[in-house]
């Protein structure tokens, strides 16, 4: 695996984002790192998001598009970006959400310092056109596989991996909770994901989002549980109630 040291390798899969997906470029090309690769992947969108990023990466050359020749879910598109991916380093954001200009910068320093591979960081929720702030999510200093299999702390587009210590993965084909089932997988290489206090990461809040019906939510859990972790019927009922009791506390 011949891999780029010091390069960050940004993962986005793109659908329908022709919205929001030009301010999440512009969040990577505002970071004060600046050895990246943008990797973005078009899931066949329908409206205007695969022009718009063919656009964007002609004026940047570390930007790269790929299209999907059907439409296929994230999971697919997030495998055809990491298979592509030339760095030491691989990050991962959504096509409508944002960083912090730090992002990078701050993440490699903690990794570097600490001799990490597998690290996270807190982020916040946004909304509206104006990004109006909400809620801070922040995990645990450190989470376990045991941990994440009750309820994922963890933002998708605060995530990054050492693949010269880990290796590459193939994200789990499911619609929804792909990025969990991702981490979970690692996790069986790596302890620990660490994670870092400062909101670096933006999840944009929004109704028409795939993870935005938490009740939907259930059989896609059901389905981590047993097809890809392939937990036992009590044990899997036993993680899908607490699943449902944070989610209940999380939200009063």
């Amino acid at each position: 695996m011949n891999l780029e040291p010091g390069l960050v390798s940004v993962i986005m899969p793109a659908y329908n984002s022709e919205a929001f997906i030009e301010q999440a470029v512009r969040s990577v090309q505002a970071q004060t790192y600046t050895a990246w690769e943008l990797i973005i992947v078009d899931d066949c969108s329908t409206d205007g998001t695969a022009e718009l990023a063919h656009e964007l990466s002609r004026e940047d050359s570390r930007i790269r598009c790929l299209r999907l020749s059907c439409n296929s879910g994230a999971a697919v598109a997030r495998n055809c970006a990491m298979n592509d991916a030339r760095g030491q380093y691989m990050a991962f954001l959504d096509s409508d959400d944002l960083w912090h200009p730090d992002k990078l910068e701050k993440q490699l320093q903690f990794m570097t310092a600490e001799s990490l591979s597998f690290t996270c960081t807190a982020y916040q929720q946004v909304t509206g056109p104006g990004m109006r702030k909400g809620r801070v999510i922040r995990s645990p200093k450190r989470i376990s596989y045991r941990r994440l299999l009750l309820d994922c702390p963890v933002g998708n587009s605060t995530v990054m991996y050492d693949v010269s210590r880990m290796g590459k993965f193939e994200v789990p084909d499911i619609r929804k909770r792909n990025d969990d089932a991702l981490w979970l997988r690692m996790l069986r290489t790596e302890p620990f994901i660490w994670s870092i206090p400062d909101v670096l990461a933006y999840y944009r809040v929004r109704s028409g989002s795939v993870s935005s019906n938490k009740l939907s939510l259930v059989k896609y859990h059901w389905t981590l549980y047993r097809r890809i972790e392939r937990l036992g019927v009590v044990t899997s009922v036993y993680h899908l109630i607490a699943w449902g009791v944070i989610k209940v506390f999380r939200l009063k």
